[in-house]
């Protein structure tokens, strides 16, 4: 498979969550990668029970865990604030473990891409962590003067909500790594054929 390798971008925050009943996480200066995920974060782990992204499965089927760790770009999330009419959206209020900047158009990475860090993780991009309302209703306690926020969230975030992706490589994140991106080339499928 013919690959790209770029060196571009870095990790402007690390982040760790590890409530149930919130999505939202908060910054640390780094942290351990294992094959299960980021250490103390509630979505490690190596596998995952299914839900609403699965519909294929019962729900409650134990499955691979491929959504162990969620990347955002800090120019796509103030993109999506420009457009909800905001002055910002912290990458701790949408569940993401990391916040990268300088890697333009992050959600259109193509599946497969290896994203790796100085302190030798290395993460396999799943695909683009598609919108849902429950990161909304955190952006709309933080406005809490401006109405609809949490439902416009998943209208102005698609294409721009950042990617899932899992470990391939453990090792160690921490804020200010440099991203070396491995993109495998990508053909359109013919899907009518």
């Amino acid at each position: 498979m013919k690959l790209v390798e770029r060196k571009m971008g870095k990790v402007v925050q690390v982040l760790v969550g590890n409530v149930a009943d919130t999505l939202e996480k908060l910054p640390i200066d780094s942290c351990q990668i294992k094959y299960e995920g980021f250490v103390g974060d509630i979505h490690a782990g190596l596998t995952m029970k299914t839900g609403g992204r699965q519909p294929h499965y019962p729900k409650d089927t134990q499955i691979r865990n491929y959504r162990q760790v969620s990347i955002v770009s800090v120019e796509e999330l103030q993109s999506i604030a420009d457009r909800m009419g905001i002055d910002e959206i912290m990458p701790g209020w949408i569940g993401a473990n990391l916040a990268v900047e300088g890697i333009p158009h992050l959600t259109l990475l193509p599946p497969s891409t290896r994203i790796e860090f100085a302190g030798g993780a290395v993460l396999v991009v799943d695909g683009e962590n598609l919108p849902c309302i429950h990161p909304g209703k955190i952006i709309q306690q933080n406005f809490p003067n401006l109405d609809g926020l949490a439902e416009t969230f998943p209208k102005y975030s698609l294409g721009r909500r950042g990617v899932v992706a899992w470990v391939e490589c453990p090792g160690t994140i921490q804020t200010g790594n440099e991203i070396t991106l491995h993109i495998p080339h990508q053909e359109s499928w013919p899907l009518n054929n």
